[in-house]
């Protein structure tokens, strides 16, 4: 079913490109925070005699405050209105952002640590969330490739500044690292997050034709979290991230367990450390990617459409995986396909349930991430169980040929209800 919404542009068109530029910077100075971290895990560990699952528990409170925290960032965000509330919210956000990581320079203890990935975290989310929130309320006509191209900038921000963070960790230490890369890239987020606003009512693009259905009306949070197809997205979104988090934690491991990891395959570079940058890339060309495609074919297809493909690559690499090519390529494939539930899960939330209050609503999603962390310890047991790290590529597997079976038979008619009770 297709409708039509009215928008009018201001005098000059509307300024809706310019606020999403600005929301992907701010996206790719928060990448670092999580994608970035593994390269600080070591030299802590060289430094202080910590553990590694020690230095790994700041790492899980960051996601947790991430992704949980997210809810009341979108509810100040949205009712401090659409001038302020962006504003304020990320930059806090990148105060935050700043202080998490120059507290991380100076933590000469586990509790400095963690009180480090406690801002870090609550910064990131605060950010994460209002860029998401600009997005989906200025792109009714393109919402998923708006969403795709704000979370790339997170999913792929890090290949920007990797090696420059490694040069300075090499060069200067762990500390110095941590120190002017959070100064830098909170004071980045704090200035350039002070020109976004949202669309004020009836702002926004021209008037367009929208390929599939879009709610009339604004839900609140509370009429949200009382709607069934909501709790469906939910499910999916938690078994979809808790698949990719599950590979994500455990890729080194089974590049260990195929004996490839170190393996050079060009200019030096060894097969883990190939896999990983092509990921990371291939997670970041995916969002703008099947947002684009979720735009011209709806949500729900192109989620059954990518999970299934997801699905493939998890058991390809399985079985061609001890290949060093095939290992970096399959690698890649599902990174490709996991990112996107970044991109669609947040554009059907706003389709569903509108755009006025949109940033709390697709916050309250988010939070399956947080809750999707704490299956990860499922695949270490079912590789310590069996002795096979290969059975992670299954689990992982059987999620996705879930999560598809789920959108067919759940998701698609629980849209359909929701939007034919709406119409009425």
């Amino acid at each position: 079913m297709s409708t039509t919404v009215q928008e009018r542009t201001g005098p000059q068109g509307s300024p809706r490109w310019r606020h999403l530029i600005l929301a992907v910077v701010c996206m790719i100075m928060i990448a670092n925070l999580q994608y970035g971290w593994s390269v600080f895990v070591l030299p802590l560990k060289k430094a202080h005699g910590w553990s590694v699952s020690d230095i790994q528990i700041a790492f899980t409170i960051f996601v947790a405050l991430e992704t949980w925290g997210t809810p009341i960032n979108g509810w100040i965000a949205d009712h401090l209105g659409p001038r302020i509330g962006p504003r304020v919210v990320m930059g806090v956000g990148g105060i935050l952002v700043a202080l998490g990581w120059m507290l991380d320079s100076r933590a000469g203890s586990l509790a400095g640590l963690y009180v480090g990935g406690a801002l870090t975290g609550l910064g990131s989310g605060a950010v994460y969330c209002t860029a998401v929130g600009t997005a989906v309320k200025w792109f009714s006509d393109n919402r998923g490739l708006a969403v795709g191209l704000v979370a790339g900038g997170f999913g792929a921000g890090t290949a920007i500044t990797i090696i420059p963070i490694q040069m300075v960790i090499a060069h200067d230490g762990y500390a110095a690292a941590f120190f002017w890369f959070g100064l830098i890239q909170g004071g980045v987020v704090l200035i350039v997050s002070q020109f976004i606003r949202n669309p004020e009512p009836g702002q926004a693009p021209k008037a367009v034709a929208v390929k599939h259905d879009q709610s009339s009306r604004s839900y609140t949070a509370r009429e949200v979290l009382s709607s069934r197809v909501f709790w469906v997205l939910y499910v999916l979104d938690l078994l979809m991230c808790a698949g990719g988090l599950v590979v994500t934690a455990y890729l080194a491991p089974i590049a260990a367990s195929y004996h490839i990891s170190k393996i050079i395959l060009f200019l030096g570079a060894t097969t883990l450390s190939i896999a990983l940058i092509f990921a990371n890339v291939m997670n970041g060309v995916a969002r703008p990617f099947f947002g684009w495609v979720s735009d011209k074919i709806g949500n729900w297809q192109t989620m059954a459409i990518a999970f299934a493909f997801g699905g493939a690559n998890y058991y390809l690499l399985s079985v061609l995986g001890r290949d060093p090519w095939g290992f970096v390529l399959f690698t890649g494939m599902i990174f490709f396909c996991w990112g996107e539930i970044f991109s669609l899960f947040p554009a059907m939330c706003t389709d569903l349930f509108g755009p006025k209050y949109a940033t709390t609503n697709s916050a309250m999603l988010y939070t399956a991430k947080g809750a999707a962390a704490f299956l990860v310890p499922l695949g270490a047991l079912a590789a310590t169980m069996t002795g096979n790290w290969n059975d992670v590529l299954f689990l992982a597997t059987g999620i996705n040929l879930v999560a598809v079976v789920l959108v067919l038979t759940v998701l698609r008619p629980a849209a359909n209800r929701h939007h034919d009770e709406d119409s009425r």
